[in-house]
C-alpha cells in the first residue's frame, strides 16, 4: 500500500484595517498604493507572525499598541504596524508610514517605535 501525505493547507488570515489608515494613506504618493497593498496581502495573510528580516515584533510598549512591523518599498521607506488577534485568525493593519531619515511619519505626523 502506498502512503501519500497531503499537507493540510494554512487558513487565511483576515486583514482587518482601521479606519485612521486611509487617512495615513492620503500623506502617500498615490503611485504606491497598489505596491502596499500588495505586499500587506503577502506578507499577512498567512504568516504574519513570522519573524523575517524585514517583519519584527515590537518592544513594547509601541506606537498605536502595535505588536508587530514589516518594513518594504525603495529603500525600504514604508513601515506597517499591526497587531495579530489568533483567537479569532485576524490581523488587524493599524497605520501604513514612511520612514524618512530616522524619523517614521504616520499620516505626516511623526511616530515614535
Amino acid at each position: 500500500m502506498t502512503r501519500i501525505l497531503v499537507m493540510a493547507e494554512k487558513a487565511p488570515f483576515d486583514l482587518v484595517f482601521d479606519p485612521k489608515v486611509r487617512g495615513h494613506l492620503a500623506a502617500i504618493e498615490p503611485k504606491f498604493y497598489s505596491l502596499i497593498r500588495d505586499t500587506i496581502d503577502q506578507q499577512l495573510r498567512f504568516e504574519s507572525e513570522a519573524e523575517t528580516r524585514n517583519r519584527k515584533p515590537l518592544e513594547q510598549p509601541a506606537a498605536l499598541a502595535a505588536t508587530w512591523e514589516i518594513r518594504f518599498g525603495p529603500t525600504n521607506c514604508f513601515r506597517v504596524l499591526y497587531r495579530v488577534d489568533t483567537d479569532s485568525h485576524t490581523v488587524q493593519v493599524l497605520a501604513v508610514g514612511v520612514k524618512v531619515g530616522n524619523r517614521v511619519l504616520i499620516g505626516g505626523a511623526e511616530v515614535e517605535l
